[in-house]
């Protein structure tokens, strides 16, 4: 049977949303019936628009996606005023305030606590600078992410960002496409790094070489399936198809339709490419994609230039992820910023803008590592921009568990985290940071905490993986977490091992700092962390890891997820101000 999904989508979907999200702004809140705002929640995705959850009704995220994670030069400071005057909430988070933009996973910014009667005066300011939320989320094309140095970096092989951007072009607002069954993600890669991360992704355009016709060419493989939703992680495979560059776009067509037509639609669960690759396999997926698809013979897969893939790694002497100053193809650098979970106050983001502009170009990039990059700073400028106050916190520079931390969403705003991240996350890092070293030669370390095991996070590809779980603790309900270990990219990618279940999450810092000890004990000679778990077997791993309460405090060890805000001074649900109008007052049950 069709999902109620499916039915909403049937009767109303794609670019004529825009018209009822209008509708609903100028009505008000409570102009959306009770009995059809899942419906309409649904819709609103497709333009970038996310309900929060329980508790917080009347707010919405919104995502806007730049291919690549390129922000032209006035696009950032154009979301931070943006993100000042209209991404404020009832409540302040204790660590970031009242104000902020998050840089996420996908090379997108979130804003949070938009009231929907403010979002046409929104999107009209984005539109002024060439921006959108258009298909940010919902079930079509998600931001096609990339080399967020492409077209500056000297270690491409093909300028990804050309491509990305012809893909956004070409994709969005496409009605042909603009309805699939479920989320559709893209990855291009051009670059020795491999920081498109394509192993994860529904579509992956991998840097390759072809002889054809005599004359070697630059172009791309093709693997299809990669996501790392819920618990059951797929790579990317294979499907034996090279795409020159100017191929490239009609072969994305092809596998997105390829998609559209057969993808489950009876069952959202299993409505991802992953699981159509899982049931056909790779060859039968090319031989519909030439014969249903594709006007023109395909190439056969090229010469994989992905052997020197570093990003995410696991590499025992780094791995590159753009974090520091690095040299142009034009002789200018760019300078990547490590931004602690990827969340930014709006009173640091206007100073960042400043320097942005000041010392560089004045573009932005943003990375899946939640981090951003000035780009064209003469070397004349460099010092005078690392002497910038803001780069204290936002450095160039930082110290392992910082430049490693990832977070998600988690219970502040997301209905299906389990528990609170983004705030626990950096008194992870900062802990850590002030109590363990790591051995010598190991000189990045990624923790990634998810919320649940949706792995927005992508825990699955970090040397530790944490996930939200619940367990109990002196006989109280508490928030927990699972260890995972030695996941990671590169040449050779593999998903971390699940070897620890419902650790306290004010034993974890402790857990981590006796693996890091006992790997620096056990290690053989300069092996690196993921070549140390992988040599073990999970029970071994496992004594590692030696869970314990330190100096280390958490005060989000309640149930997070059972408060209408994780921070609010009262846990009470009955004390949320939500529903509001327009201009914050609650709308109450009276009225």
């Amino acid at each position: 049977m069709v999902t109620d999904v499916e039915k909403w989508k049937d009767e109303l979907y794609g670019t004529d949303i825009r018209t009822e999200i209008e509708r609903f702004a100028e009505e008000g809140w409570e102009a959306i019936p009770d009995d059809e705002q899942d419906a309409w929640f649904e819709r609103f995705k497709w333009y970038g628009l996310y309900h929060q959850r329980a508790g917080q009704e009347s707010y919405f995220m919104m995502r806007i996606g730049p291919p690549g994670g390129v922000l032209e030069p006035g696009q950032f400071r154009q979301l931070v005023e943006i993100a000042d005057d209209f991404s404020r909430g009832p409540a302040e988070n204790p660590e970031f305030g009242n104000g902020w933009i998050d840089v996420t996973t996908r090379q997108a910014i979130q804003l949070h606590w938009i009231r929907l009667e403010d979002v046409p005066e929104i999107f009209d300011r984005l539109e002024e600078v060439g921006l959108s939320t258009v298909q940010a989320c919902g079930d079509s094309w998600r931001n096609i992410v990339g080399c967020p140095v492409a077209g500056k970096d000297k270690h491409e092989h093909v300028d990804a960002d050309a491509l990305a951007t012809e893909l956004h072009d070409t994709f969005k607002r496409n009605e042909a496409h603009s309805n699939l069954p479920r989320k559709w993600k893209v990855a291009v890669t051009g670059c020795d790094e491999g920081c498109g991360q394509g192993d994860i992704n529904d579509l992956a355009f991998e840097p390759a070489e072809k002889v054809i016709d005599g004359e070697l060419v630059t172009g791309y493989n093709i693997r299809v399936g990669g996501g790392l939703s819920r618990n059951e992680p797929r790579f990317a495979r294979n499907i034996d198809v090279f795409a020159t560059p100017e191929q490239a776009v009609e072969v994305a067509g092809g596998i997105s339709a390829l998609f559209r037509d057969y993808g489950d639609r009876e069952n959202r669960y299993n409505a991802r490419m992953k699981f159509l690759v899982d049931e056909w396999g790779p060859e039968k997926v090319r031989e519909a994609l030439q014969d249903e698809y594709i006007d023109f013979e395909l190439e056969t897969a090229g010469e994989d230039l992905r052997e020197s893939y570093s990003y995410n790694a696991g590499e025992a002497d780094g791995k590159h992820d753009h974090v520091g100053v690095h040299e142009q193809v034009d002789g200018n650098y760019y300078v990547g910023l490590n931004v602690l979970v990827g969340r930014i106050g709006v009173d640091d983001a206007y100073d960042l803008a400043d320097a942005a502009e000041t010392y560089g170009s004045g573009e932005v990039r943003l990375t899946q590592r939640q981090n951003i990059i000035f780009t064209d700073v003469p070397a004349e400028n460099l010092d005078d921009l690392r002497a910038e106050s803001v780069l204290d916190d936002y450095s160039p520079d930082p110290n392992p568990f910082q430049r490693g931390s990832i977070a998600c969403t988690g219970t502040e705003f997301c209905s299906l985290s389990i528990v609170e991240t983004k705030n626990r996350q950096v008194r992870f890092g900062r802990w850590l940071t002030e109590n363990v070293t790591l051995p010598a030669g190991v000189e990045n370390f990624h923790i990634h905490l998810s919320g649940c095991t949706a792995s927005c996070a992508q825990p699955q590809i970090a040397d530790v993986s944490l996930r939200g779980m619940k367990t109990r603790k002196d006989g109280e309900p508490v928030e927990a977490l699972d260890i995972g270990l030695g996941g990671g990219l590169g040449e050779n990618p593999q998903f971390a091992s699940w070897v620890a279940e419902r650790i306290p999450a004010d034993e974890v810092p402790g857990a981590i700092a006796n693996l890091i000890e006992n790997f620096a004990e056990a290690r053989d000679g300069e092996e690196s962390f993921r070549e140390f778990v992988a040599a073990r077997d999970d029970d071994e791993l496992a004594e590692l890891i030696e869970p314990e309460e330190t100096a280390y405090d958490d005060p989000y060890m309640h149930n997070t997820k059972r408060t209408w805000y994780p921070y609010a001074e009262d846990d009470g649900l009955d004390e949320s101000p939500a529903p509001s109008r327009a201009d914050g007052t609650p709308i109450s049950s009276d009225d």
